[in-house]
């Protein structure tokens, strides 16, 4: 016989508290002054901006018969195109760890893997609230009706009871742990008590979301379309056109100076232009995707994939890194002295972080994603994404020091564009896999621009997933090919 644990009974009790309806009951006549306090306590709707961060429309109720108080947020705005996942590490013994201002939408889970508990999307909806306001609202909740419980279940209840000292532990800061935000919108938020300085408590990752979170934030595909997209799976090749490789061979074909066919082909373009079906991900509509492989000089093979919906007008593009895996990470230094230098070409890797160390800036590897732009670009993508993630920087909430510090850092960030003074950028990527375009034909003759290449910690191989790849049966057949093509030629 299987023995119960006291965090299965709070499990099973909570998705019976939180996922089933209550029980109907009889309704009881209202006297005329209960009339009067229901029409009185109405919920009242204010649709707001908070500033930059996201359109919220806020929701209260009170009511003045019973003192029943309750309020939510819900997003006016649109889903993002990403989910985000916070992560805070709050050590015991820092109440200010739990004074970090949450913005929590009707679509995030709250976990604590330490205590094994989970606040589903359907408990607690779209809220406002601090750390230690989520985690003693959760109490709140559990904590109700206990008395009653202990008639009905006198076990659970008391595995329960248990249960609440450690919740209650973790709201005061005598307990260390881990709380998790995790948001398949992408709506969701944690303060950094530090911005614009990376917090060494908190992290945040951004992800593509699945096919069952897109269906649970209301993306569904009918089969209709899947049929259709499926019959019609089938990849198309269009001609590049007048900028691709057809206009440039006819270019060469009339030249007579190879130094002006080799400008002509800096950034050689493809014969062609594949096209494949694929369906939009803001609105689902079906759409067409374009992708073409192309090289860069001084770098290295990369595939372009570009997307446009007709429907909604959302745009995406990515650059996507061809070929194997590099041996060696690589750091990019650029020393940005004059306004040409804003306009060369960059490309930023998922796996790339940014260092600006004369405003003492650092992104880490994933917070912009791949973009593809030039420096002047990611300077303007650096501020608009720390704007938004840092959403209450420049709110009414935020203390004056806090306030004044980050106007300051956004001040200085804008300046960059200014050339006041010359700045460093440098672009740290494990997978070597991010560029910046030389000012010189020759990369060699670009002195504000240096490569250096390392080897990879083991920690940051295991962060990209290579200690566990094996490529020994790979490295097998091809010695396997390669010795035979030998002794073919021998023989010949």
């Amino acid at each position: 016989m299987a023995i119960a644990t006291p965090e299965t009974r709070i499990k099973s009790w909570m998705s019976a508290r939180w996922s089933k309806p209550s029980p109907p009951t009889t309704p009881t006549p209202l006297s005329t002054e209960s009339k009067a306090s229901a029409c009185a306590a109405a919920k009242t709707f204010l649709l707001t901006l908070i500033p930059h961060f996201r359109k919220i429309l806020l929701s209260a109720f009170e009511c003045p018969h019973c003192n029943e108080r309750n309020n939510e947020v819900q997003f006016a705005g649109e889903i993002q195109p990403k989910g985000c996942c916070y992560r805070l590490e709050v050590p015991s013994g820092d109440p200010k760890m739990l004074n970090r201002q949450v913005v929590k939408s009707e679509s995030a889970t709250i976990k604590i893997p330490e205590l094994d508990f989970e606040i589903p999307p359907e408990s607690q909806r779209g809220s406002l609230s601090t750390v230690e306001g989520i985690l003693l609202r959760a109490a709140d909740e559990l904590q109700a009706l206990q008395e009653e419980r202990k008639k009905v279940d006198p076990q659970t209840a008391e595995a329960l009871d248990q249960f609440l000292l450690k919740l209650r532990a973790c709201a005061t800061a005598d307990m260390s742990f881990t709380f998790i935000l995790d948001d398949p919108a992408g709506n969701s938020f944690v303060e950094n008590l530090f911005a614009p300085s990376p917090d060494p408590s908190l992290s945040i990752k951004f992800y593509e979301r699945t096919p069952e979170q897109q269906t649970a934030l209301g993306y569904v595909v009918d089969a209709a379309s899947t049929e259709a997209v499926s019959t019609s799976d089938q990849v198309q090749r269009v001609p590049h056109g007048s900028i691709g490789a057809a206009a440039g061979h006819r270019a060469i074909a009339q030249s007579n100076s190879a130094e002006i066919a080799e400008s002509l082909f800096r950034y050689t373009a493809p014969e062609e232009v594949m096209t494949f079906p694929s369906t939009c991900g803001v609105c689902t509509a079906r759409c067409e995707t374009r992708m073409f492989v192309t090289n860069i000089p001084y770098f290295q093979e990369v595939i372009v994939m570009a997307s446009t919906c007709d429907a909604c007008g959302y745009r995406n593009s990515e650059l996507k890194p061809g070929g194997r895996v590099p041996e060696k990470g690589k750091k990019i230094i650029l020393r940005v002295k004059n306004v040409k230098d804003l306009s060369r070409d960059v490309i930023k890797s998922d796996t790339a972080s940014v260092i600006i160390p004369e405003i003492e800036l650092e992104l880490a590897s994933g917070t912009l994603g791949g973009v593809v732009t030039t420096i002047e670009g990611l300077i303007m993508k650096i501020s608009e994404s720390l704007e938004r993630v840092h959403g209450f920087s420049l709110g009414d909430s935020l203390d004056e020091n806090k306030r004044s510090k980050w106007l300051k850092f956004h001040t200085s960030l804008k300046k960059l564009l200014c050339l006041e003074e010359p700045w460093t950028l440098i672009l740290d990527d494990a997978l070597a896999n991010s560029f910046i375009a030389p000012a010189t034909d020759d990369v060699k003759d670009d002195h504000q621009l240096m490569f250096e290449e390392y080897e990879r910690s083991w920690e940051q191989n295991e962060e990209l997933g290579l200690n566990d790849i094996d490529t020994s049966s790979a490295d097998a057949a091809y010695d396997l090919k390669d010795t035979a093509v030998t002794e073919q030629k021998s023989g010949v």
